[in-house]
């Protein structure tokens, strides 16, 4: 039986086909009609793409402006925080010129001095550390692999720590230059009285599991030895750092500030030598950009 519902149904899908392709075969076959579409896209593109450049040159004068008042700020910022302050920068691990120049920067616009830069060698030389130690305790360095042998380990770190930032004035100051040669890569200054201390450390990669263990306990005794003698001590690292050594800072208990390479850095290094604490950057492991200015005691 016919079936007009069909008929109807058919006849419409035949003519929406007929309209489709009238439509796709004017759009290809009129080619001023595809020119003014492709030349009203290029237009409203080139619109955008200027819009976009003249905001980004308000951006960037904005910016410079902003960058201007800061350099001009931060000198006020910490003038004299510093002044007649020596302060450290140890390197557990390699040394970095760029870091040590962007530490004495920032430390002598504050007025103070960058009076010794070290670096400690790693992995330690036990065996050379024990014959320049002959005649001491630590001439057993590295004869014990126990954790009695570590617990050496970490004591000569805490005594190193401590007359590093003594300047030789405790009793065996005699100590530290003996095993100089040994135990660091690299010495810059001189071994002074010290306000403060920075500490870069590098990941211990490339290590045996015992040299890790080794390096893992003097690091932990050299930053005991400098807190338990109340010197401030701060660890750095600049933005692009990977991995991060925030972590092991604050395990440490000190103070960090994880973009050194920002005026914002530089100025929170500042302030935690002055006494804050806190862990200071952009990184996700910080508290907050900088210190809270009014926090910042001053440290005799």
């Amino acid at each position: 039986m016919f079936d007009y519902r069909y008929h109807a149904l058919s006849l419409a899908a035949v003519l929406l086909a007929l309209a489709v392709g009238v439509v796709v075969g004017v759009a290809i076959g009129d080619s001023n009609l595809v020119s003014s579409a492709k030349s009203g896209i290029v237009h409203d593109l080139s619109s955008e793409v200027s819009s976009a450049q003249r905001e980004a040159g308000q951006l960037r004068s904005q910016l410079a402006d902003q960058e201007a008042f800061t350099n001009d700020l931060y000198p006020i910022a910490v003038h004299g925080l510093m002044a007649g302050r020596n302060i450290g920068l140890v390197f557990l691990g390699g040394s970095s010129n760029h870091v040590n120049g962007l530490v004495r920067d920032a430390v002598t616009q504050a007025g103070g001095d960058l009076a010794t830069v070290v670096a400690v060698r790693e992995p330690l030389d036990l065996p050379g550390l024990a014959q320049e130690a002959a005649g001491t305790r630590y001439a057993a360095l590295g004869a014990d692999r126990s954790k009695a042998g570590l617990l050496l380990v970490e004591r000569f770190g805490v005594l190193v720590g401590r007359q590093l930032v003594s300047g030789g004035a405790l009793v065996g100051r005699e100590f530290l230059s003996r095993v100089r040669g040994r135990l660091l890569s690299a010495f810059d200054g001189q071994l002074v009285r010290l306000q403060g201390l920075v500490v870069v450390r590098a990941d211990p990669a490339g290590m045996t599991p015992e040299q890790a263990q080794v390096t893992a306990a003097f690091q932990s005794g050299l930053i005991h030895g400098v807190t338990a003698a109340g010197v401030p001590v701060v660890g750095v690292e600049l933005s692009s750092t990977e991995p991060s050594q925030v972590s092991w800072y604050q395990a440490q208990g000190i103070s960090s500030v994880d973009d050194l390479d920002a005026q914002a850095g530089q100025a929170a290094l500042i302030y935690a030598l002055s006494g804050s604490h806190g862990t200071y950057g952009t990184k996700p492991t910080a508290d907050s950009l900088l210190p809270n200015v009014g926090g910042a005691a001053a440290h005799p």
